[in-house]
């Protein structure tokens, strides 16, 4: 049987409460959504689950705190974001997340549903996909695959410039052709690789 509350406030609570019904239902209602928007983030699906758990987990231990009006869907993503800064900073020097990441973060975390980033994740490949094709094949040895300014240019055939080149004019191309939330989204995919690597 579905559970299901006449309103929010009501929901809200009856989680407050305790009740273990109106956990489930919160489980329920946005677990996919918060771990496709955490995918999003940190592009590894064990991560993004322990993210999204580790939401869950706070939420019932402070839900007392939880004001009878607030905005849960706003909530939940500020709290997935949250979760993830966390993640970040214990796995790189916290000097290493750039404020731009942040800053374009903030654009799109507040939206109420997962539907609009999955849209603008779809946008930056498909920007990829129209990138020249030397330069595109260049930039995704170099950003997706790992693959060092050496490697790509033993692998391609053409000098190590060359290569570098291509990855600018890449990098280039998709600051002009994305829009602020998609050039966002384009920096966390990519942000453990933004400087060109030579060895």
């Amino acid at each position: 049987m579905k559970i299901s509350f006449i309103n929010d406030i009501a929901f809200i609570k009856s989680l407050k409460k305790g009740n273990s019904k109106a956990f489930t239902y919160l489980v329920e209602q946005y677990h996919h959504r918060l771990c496709n928007y955490a995918y999003g983030l940190v592009n590894d699906k064990d991560v993004s689950e322990d993210i999204v758990q580790n939401v869950f987990i706070k939420i019932w231990k402070k839900r007392k705190a939880l004001k009878d009006d607030i905005n849960l869907k706003n909530y939940l993503y500020k709290s997935t974001y949250n979760e993830f800064i966390d993640h970040y900073r214990k796995i790189r020097p916290v000097f290493s997340l750039e404020k731009i990441h942040i800053e374009s973060l903030s654009l799109f975390v507040e939206e109420d549903s997962g539907n609009s980033l999955e849209k603008l994740l779809l946008e930056v490949k498909k920007e990829i996909e129209n990138l020249p094709p030397k330069c595109k094949q260049a930039f995704l040895l170099s950003k997706q695959e790992g693959l060092t300014n050496i490697e790509i240019s033993e692998y391609l055939g053409i000098s190590i410039k060359s290569v570098e080149g291509h990855i600018t004019k890449a990098f280039s191309i998709l600051r002009k052709t994305l829009d602020k939330k998609s050039h966002g989204i384009f920096l966390l995919l990519f942000r453990s690789n933004l400087v060109s690597k030579t060895t």
